[in-house]
């Protein structure tokens, strides 16, 4: 690239790649965030100066020369003269300090060192500048009458710039600061702890600064003989004062106790939290003092003084604020930008209070419109839309009560040769209600590249994000803008486009659409009785706004004129319509309308007929009746199902356990009786269902799915009265009404309901069911399959 210019930077066609690295780096910085450019070395700081005497600000710049320093005093610019001179290294120097008199005016102020260079302009941090000075004593010290062991204390309070330095005497003699007893404190107190005969004199307070030495009124001590020794409540003289402090300052926390004995002092904070170690001393019998205060010191201070060996204590507070200087926690960075693309940068802030932050352009103050936005609290700085104008160096100002400061940044606009320049004679028409037709002719240069226009769109009310772009050939040299709302101004510029880079806006142009009659409004019909429609539909406030409102028109359907119109605000979002005919059919109309006339309506027809048959079906309730009830009707709904869902419960489990219990018991008769005869139905007499086996397998079909013989049955269950002797079984008689009931007889899971009640069938001799006991079945019952104890049909209950 060419040597650096005072005119923008410039790239050429054939360097768009280097132009694209650019935009992805940011510009030099010093490390610091500051721009490499021209930034502060050395700034300016607050001061105290002596009539009279000479005094020299400091400033010291570094950027790429030449820089020319200047200074501002209060914001206007302090010319050269043999009183203020300028040195060679930015610095300021004032000769001789002047106070207002003589004619000359005051050189107190705040003063700001200003740097500039072909990249742009930046201003220092504000320093203070006072004469030093020194008031009269507004608070002597005064007599003090003490006892022997007891206390005494002097304080003299007076203002001086820069703060005096207080010292005391005794009989014109400075006081032996070596003495433990004796304790002097920065804010101008003195505190005699275990008095004595020969504290007592005349003391004096003695303030000093670089303006003047001043003496108080002197204040006698008289030390009486010793106390009665009786005892004495704790009791606090003087508690904590209220501070606020800057950082790095010197905080004394006072707190002075008597009583009898001596009490003890301590201290801690409100909040709970520990005061810490670290630059904390004990000063005397019970001050407190914080060296090099911080933010955290700040809170509230309990001194409390307790009688040795009880928990008798007297306490006082006292609130330490600690302001700190504002700082900087980011920096802005320079940047460089294409022109018509958008620039942004941020800084944040910290400090105690929380800091102002104001951005400057060139050393002067930005504010927001336009193309610049400020948000997050001014903490970001956008500009949209760049162009070679907004090329500068802007600063980040931070400033609360405690201090301020600065941080700068560079934005720089690249720039193509060759660009056309801005579409000119731009035009906007309004055409209907949604539609606003923009002209415009073609740019006055370099007009052979253009590929097309970019028209850009908003409403004036908006802000430049919410703006948006429509695209034009590069032919055509107007554009309809359609999907527009009614009644409102929009702000229209065009920007022309080549292959190389786009052109810079034109001038905007303004423009509103026509309006247009309001649409028809959304309404709906509630019938409240007999007699009353009440009408609701949706506030429109706009109307307001264009001299509109709402109107209302009703009638019968039988008759031909309507009652209306019923002129309503548009704020209003609903009405009622009164004293109507029961038996009749309503027309319901309502439209909206603004000045530019009705829009159209909104139609409903609605029955007043249904509402009075019922109104006179239903005679007027008792209300606290209905609710009593309801209540009741409530209570009896929960309490049913309640008891609906335990029925259904039980009846599960009954179902599931009963089931369970009876194929059990069955098993167990089962194996407990010789097979059968036969049954009563045309089934085979020999066989024997166990465990839900097929009823044509003979045996039994056990868990392990293993075929059992009969044989091998009657070895396991032998008959009563021949155990151990094996032979044949004799079967009942199929037509042999007492034969014993078959339990197989008895699936659940094949027989319908009734199937259950084969369960309980027996001949007219044995009554028992085959569920029951075997005990219960008469003797003559109990043929050769049958077990004479029941035990032994465990096995069979434990092989399922």
């Amino acid at each position: 690239m060419a040597a650096p210019r005072a005119a923008p930077p410039r790239c050429r066609p054939r360097l768009l790649l280097p132009l694209l690295l650019l935009l992805l780096l940011p510009a030099p910085s010093d490390g610091l965030g500051h721009s490499a450019e021209l930034a502060f070395a050395v700034e300016p700081s607050d001061d105290v100066a002596v009539p009279g005497q000479p005094v020299v600000l400091g400033c010291k710049v570094e950027g790429t020369p030449p820089v020319r320093i200047t200074w501002r005093k209060n914001g206007v610019e302090l010319p050269e003269s043999t009183h203020s001179t300028v040195l060679a290294n930015g610095s300021l120097m004032i000769r001789h300090f002047l106070l207002d008199g003589g004619g000359s005016p005051s050189d107190e102020g705040d003063y700001e060192c200003v740097a500039q260079n072909r990249f742009g302009l930046v201003v220092s941090r504000k320093a203070r500048i006072q004469a030093a000075t020194m008031s009269d004593f507004h608070v002597h010290p005064q007599a003090t009458v003490g006892e022997e062991g007891g206390v005494a204390r002097f304080q003299c309070q007076i203002h001086g710039l820069p703060k005096p330095l207080i010292t005391w005497e005794k009989n014109r003699v400075p006081i032996d600061t070596d003495n433990e007893r004796y304790t002097l404190l920065p804010k101008g107190v003195l505190q005699i702890t275990g008095l004595q005969a020969e504290d007592s004199g005349v003391f004096h307070c003695v303030a000093s600064n670089v303006a003047s030495v001043r003496v108080s009124h002197g204040a006698s001590l008289t030390v009486s003989g010793s106390g009665s020794g009786a005892y004495k409540e704790p009791t606090i003289l003087v508690g904590p004062e209220n501070l606020t402090l800057t950082v790095h300052q010197t905080a004394v926390l006072e707190c002075v106790a008597t009583g009898n004995p001596r009490p003890i002092v301590s201290w801690s904070r409100l909040d709970g939290r520990p005061i810490g170690v670290e630059g904390i001393q004990v000063l005397g019998t019970g001050n407190l003092i914080i060296s090099d205060v911080t933010v955290q010191h700040s809170g509230v201070y309990v001194c409390a003084a307790n009688r040795p060996g009880t928990r008798v204590r007297r306490t006082a507070q006292g609130r330490l604020v600690v302001q700190a200087p504002a700082e900087f926690v980011q920096h802005p960075q320079s940047i460089s930008r294409p022109a018509g693309t958008t620039a942004m940068f941020t800084c944040q802030a910290q400090g105690e209070p929380p800091p102002h932050v104001t951005w400057l352009k060139n050393g002067q103050v930005l504010g927001p419109g336009g193309h610049v936005r400020l948000k997050n609290n001014n903490s970001t700085l956008t500009i949209s839309g760049i162009g070679p104008e907004d090329e500068a160096i802007y600063q980040c100002m931070a400033e609360n009560s405690a201090g301020s400061s600065q941080a700068s940044a560079r934005l720089t606009v690249l720039w193509a040769e060759g660009l056309p320049g801005p579409p000119v004679n731009v035009q906007a028409v309004s055409v209907s209600s949604t539609e606003v037709r923009v002209s415009w002719t073609e740019p006055l240069v370099n007009t052979k590249e253009i590929i097309g226009y970019v028209l850009h769109i908003r409403k004036a009310a908006d802000p430049p994000e919410l703006e948006y772009q429509e695209a034009v050939s590069k032919s055509t040299f107007q554009h309809l803008v359609s999907d527009l709302e009614p009644s409102t101004a929009y702000s229209f510029y065009i920007k022309a486009y080549t292959p190389r880079g786009a052109s810079s806006a034109s001038a905007p142009t303004l423009a509103s659409t026509l309006g247009e009659a309001p649409a028809p409004p959304p309404l709906s019909v509630r019938v409240l009785g007999s007699s009353t429609l009440q009408l609701l539909w949706e506030p429109w406030p706009r109307l307001a706004q264009h001299e509109g409102g709402f109107k209302l028109f009703y009638r019968p359907a039988s008759k031909a004129s309507f009652t209306g119109p019923i002129l309503l605000p548009g704020t209003v979002s609903s009405y009622n319509l009164s004293q109507l005919d029961p038996t009749a059919v309503y027309e319901v109309k309502l439209l909206a309308y603004n000045q530019h006339g009705d829009g159209n309506a909104t139609v409903r027809f609605v029955s007043l007929r249904g509402a009075s048959e019922r109104t006179a079906l239903s005679p007027p309730c008792d209300c606290r009746k209905e609710e009593a009830t309801n209540q009741t009707s409530t209570t009896g709904i929960v309490i049913g199902i309640h008891i609906g869902v335990t029925c259904i419960i039980f009846c599960v489990l009954f179902l599931l356990f009963g089931q369970r219990g009876r194929v059990l018991l069955c098993k167990d008769v089962e194996n407990q009786l010789s097979p059968p005869q036969g049954p009563r139905s045309q089934r085979d007499p020999g066989i024997l269902a166990l465990n839900g086996a097929g009823r044509g397998e003979r045996g039994q079909l056990g868990r392990d799915g293993k075929h059992v013989d009969m044989k091998e049955l009657e070895q396991l269950f032998p008959r009563a009265g021949a155990v151990g002797q094996p032979g044949p079984r004799p079967n009942p008689r199929p037509t042999d009404p007492e034969a014993p009931t078959l339990c197989e007889e008895t699936q659940f899971s094949m027989l319908p309901l009734q199937g259950f009640g084969l369960l309980e069938e027996m001949t007219s001799e044995a009554k028992a069911p085959c569920v029951g006991p075997l005990a219960a079945l008469p003797p003559q019952d109990t043929g050769p399959g049958l077990l004479s104890e029941g035990p032994a049909a465990l096995p069979a209950r434990s092989g399922q």
